[in-house]
This record gives C-alpha cells, sequence and structure tokens, in this order.
C-alpha cells in the first residue's frame, strides 16, 4: 500500500509498534542470557530479525532498550493476579491466608522471572532509571501493604501499636531482599513451599495477627 494511500500510516504505526515490542523482548533474552555489561546491540537486532542500523530507528543505545526490558518487568511484578484459583480471594480466607497468597504470588513471579531480576538489581546499583523503576516497585508493594495492614489494625486483627507504615516497608523489604539472595544469589536452597510458609508466619508474628476470617464472612454468618 502505497504511504499517501488511507490507512497505511495507521498501518505503519503498527508494524513499527511490533517491531519495538519484538526488539524488547529479544533483549530480554539477550540480557538474561550475558548480562548487561556483555549483552551486544547487533546481538540483540539479530534475535530480533532487524539489521544493526535498524536498532537506531527505535532505540538510542542499549542502556534505553534496557530500561525499558526493566520498566516491563516491573509492570509484571506489581500487575494484578492472574485468573488463578490458588491466589484468588476468597470469603472463607483468614488473616494469614490473604497475606500467604500475597507472599506466594510474588515469589512465583520472581522465580519465573529470575534471571532477568538478576540482571535488574545489578544495573540498578549503578543506572538511576532502572534504580528509581526499582523502587517504584517497591513503594507499590509497600503501599499495597499498608493498606492491607490497616484494614487487619481496623478489623481488630492486627496489633494496633505497630506502625502500619514502617511496618510494610520492613516486611515488604524482607520479603524482596531474601527473594534475591534465595532465587538469583542461590544464597541458600529452600523448597518453595516452606518457603512461602515461613515468610508468612514472619509477617503474622511481626503483626501479632490473629488468624479470624475476613469480616465479609462473620456478617453474613450473623445474618
Amino acid at each position: 500500500m502505497p504511504v499517501g494511500e488511507p490507512g497505511a500510516a495507521p498501518r505503519m504505526r503498527r508494524r513499527g509498534l511490533a517491531t519495538r515490542a519484538r526488539l524488547v523482548d529479544a533483549a530480554k533474552q539477550v540480557f538474561e542470557e550475558h548480562g548487561f555489561l556483555d549483552a551486544r546491540i547487533i546481538d540483540i537486532a539479530e534475535r530480533g530479525g532487524v539489521s544493526h542500523g535498524s536498532f537506531y530507528h527505535y532505540f538510542e543505545s542499549k542502556e534505553q532498550i534496557f530500561r525499558e526490558v526493566a520498566a516491563a518487568q516491573e509492570e509484571r511484578l506489581t500487575a494484578p493476579p492472574a485468573d488463578d484459583d490458588r491466589l484468588a480471594p476468597s470469603p472463607d480466607d483468614t488473616a494469614t491466608d490473604r497475606i500467604r497468597k500475597a507472599n506466594r504470588r510474588y515469589l512465583e513471579h520472581y522465580r519465573d522471572e529470575a534471571r532477568i531480576m538478576g540482571v535488574i538489581e545489578e544495573v540498578s546499583r549503578y543506572d538511576a532509571e532502572v534504580n528509581t523503576a526499582r523502587v517504584q516497585r517497591q513503594k507499590h508493594f509497600a503501599e499495597r501493604a499498608e493498606r492491607a495492614i490497616r484494614r487487619l489494625q481496623a478489623e481488630g486483627l492486627a496489633d494496633a501499636a505497630v506502625d502500619a507504615t514502617l511496618a510494610a516497608d520492613a516486611l515488604g523489604a524482607m520479603v524482596a531482599r531474601f527473594a534475591e539472595l534465595w532465587l538469583v544469589q542461590g544464597y541458600r536452597r529452600y523448597d518453595f513451599e516452606h518457603a512461602v510458609d515461613q515468610l508468612t508466619r514472619l509477617w503474622a508474628n511481626a503483626l501479632r495477627l490473629e488468624d479470624g476470617p475476613a469480616p465479609r464472612r462473620s456478617r453474613a454468618k450473623r445474618a
């Protein structure tokens, strides 16, 4: 279709977006295999199905495409849970059940993407933009955890004397750092189910959690 014909420009934009997305996927694979420092633009371009020169039509540098890979990964980690009966909320969930599902979801996502997470953690130590994305991810989980802690306190299920903001930051950092040491650094080997259970116990103990059912279930019983 000639460029001047109706519909040509949108089709070209769609094709450009598809190529850009393909390059990001290719870059993720190359960074996983070689790390950031040893990854080469020519390898990313080849795997993405474009010429070396065409790469620069979409990205200015290796740093730029890595930042996009990192941002996409942070979005995956913070995305709402996919349809999964194991992790779906239930009116029968106890307070501890809710925490266990959140810990399991985070650790499963991290485990499934451990190779690229390791590269992101490394690069975040010297790249301000990647570190910002990493910090925003941590803030996302901390804010969500803080809201959950405050709800538990309001329901009379968690220690009201606990500072919800501080607890969310500290407990979230514990899980994030544990995931990196375990799943990226290989610091120790743990059974996955045991790790989920123990992290959940640490959360529950820190909040002095009363393992009662969700209030909606209690109100339904009284009704």
